[in-house]
């Protein structure tokens, strides 16, 4: 089954964000797919690669839990840093190589520690596949 290439611009969503995010990818590693610089599984910076989702809904976030303590019990949403837990699962593409890092598919997801899960949205590009 192939798997769109995810590059810079893809459009990405927390389970605890209330806005979609974009990724961006820094031109470093000189692949391109669609024209935008390509993705591996270690894209994933915070702010420098995974932008902010705007306010963060997590119940395990810090900041929310100081926020809804403050507000008596009501949920308080905080704004989102994300805080990546590690590389994109389930590994990409590990028979093709970026920069020695597999590529990033649209299929593989990233855990924030925050208890969030976030996905991919839009690759970013339509026209290369991943085998």
């Amino acid at each position: 089954m192939s798997c769109p290439q995810v590059c810079s611009g893809a459009m990405l969503q927390c389970s605890f964000g209330a806005a979609p995010g974009v990724l961006n990818v820094l031109p470093v590693n000189r692949v391109m797919a669609g024209g935008m610089p390509a993705a591996t599984i270690m894209d994933n910076a915070p702010i420098l690669n995974i932008a902010p989702f705007a306010m963060c809904m997590s119940p395990s976030n810090p900041a929310v839990i100081a926020a809804t303590a403050a507000a008596l019990g009501v949920l308080t949403p905080m704004p989102c840093v994300p805080v990546p837990a590690g590389p994109w699962i389930p590994g990409g593409a590990p028979t093709v190589l970026i920069g020695s890092m597999p590529a990033l598919d649209a299929m593989a997801t990233l855990m924030c520690s925050w208890a969030g899960l976030i996905k991919i949205v839009q690759a970013g590009q339509f026209s290369v596949l991943i085998p």
